[in-house]
């Protein structure tokens, strides 16, 4: 996959070389990505960047080591993201403090998610998993939505990520007797992720 997008990055920027001025090279980049395309890379960025700075909150509170082993890999989610806005020549939303979001509505959740893990270690670990739910559900909705090849095969790295991901929240809440019970995505896809073992994702 990860040949696969080098090949079409490269194709990419063959494309915009042959152009003559910058009029030029900005309507080939509106006939290759469409605007909602353009919206939902810009939103997976800064969603990628909440998983982040969540898990970074509550690593700083609490100490728990899968908060920043995790927040560690989204940091690499939020970079193949980047990856893509780069390649389209699409600006970064992403701010770089922490927990401040361009997206209203990703700040809004952002505050809401912070809230329910300064009540415990434990509630901490439901928001994270609560994440990885909706990460999975988003990274289905925009590969459906879009049929350029190197976006989809981000998404299928980033969403192997995330399903790594929820298997390790559920199973640190199994130990203090919690069951998880998923908010976004169906509990039949939930339960062949959790009853799966652990995948290797490649490079992400």
């Amino acid at each position: 996959m990860r040949k696969l997008i080098l090949y079409t990055l490269s194709g990419f920027f063959a494309i915009l070389s042959s152009c003559n001025d910058n009029d030029t090279i900005e309507n080939t980049i509106e006939t290759i990505i469409s605007q909602n395309e353009i919206a939902d890379l810009k939103f997976l960025r800064e969603e990628e960047k909440l998983a982040r700075d969540v898990y970074l909150y509550s690593y700083d509170k609490y100490g728990d080591l899968i908060f920043n082993s995790i927040a560690s890999s989204e940091q690499q989610h939020m970079n193949s993201v980047l990856t893509l806005l780069n390649m389209y020549q699409i600006p970064d939303p992403a701010l770089v403090e922490r927990g401040v979001f361009t997206d209203q509505f990703l700040q809004n959740l952002y505050n809401d998610l912070i809230e329910l893990s300064d009540v415990s270690n434990e509630e901490a670990l439901k928001v994270g998993a609560l994440i990885e739910d909706l990460d999975i559900n988003d990274l289905d909705e925009l590969q459906n939505s879009t049929s350029k090849e190197e976006i989809i095969s981000v998404c299928e790295l980033l969403e192997c990520g995330s399903r790594n991901h929820l298997r390790s929240f559920t199973d640190k809440l199994e130990l203090v007797d919690f069951q998880y019970s998923p908010v976004y995505i169906s509990i039949e896809d939930y339960n062949e992720i959790i009853t799966t073992s652990i995948e290797f994702c490649g490079t992400y």
